[in-house]
C-alpha cells in the first residue's frame, strides 16, 4: 500500500528511502511522477507499483509553513503573491 504524506512541507519525504515488495529501494528523486490536482503520485521505477502520494499544499498551508520559516514554502508564497497581485480573483 502506498504511503500517504498529506502536508507537502513534511520534513524529509523526499529523501526518505522506500522499498517495494519487487525488492527496488531507494527515495522519490528516482520514483516514477505523476503530477495530478491535488496530488504527485510517486511509483516504483522497476514495477511500477505506486509506493507514495504526496498531497498539494494549500495555499493556508504554504503560508503557514512560510510563516513558520521553511525556505521552499517562502519561494512558492513570493510567487504565488505575485500571481495573485497580477490575476486577482474574481477580476474577470
Amino acid at each position: 500500500m502506498a504511503e500517504l504524506v498529506p502536508d507537502y512541507f513534511t520534513a524529509g519525504w523526499r529523501e526518505r528511502a522506500l522499498a517495494c515488495p519487487c525488492s527496488w529501494q531507494g527515495d522519490s528523486r528516482a520514483m516514477a511522477m505523476e503530477l495530478h490536482d491535488a496530488v504527485t503520485d510517486y511509483a516504483c521505477p522497476a514495477c511500477g507499483n505506486l509506493l507514495l502520494i504526496v498531497s498539494h499544499p494549500s495555499l493556508d498551508q504554504v503560508r503557514a509553513a512560510a510563516t513558520a520559516g521553511n525556505g521552499e514554502a517562502l519561494a512558492q508564497l513570493a510567487i504565488i503573491e505575485e500571481v495573485l497581485a497580477r490575476f486577482p480573483p474574481g477580476a474577470d
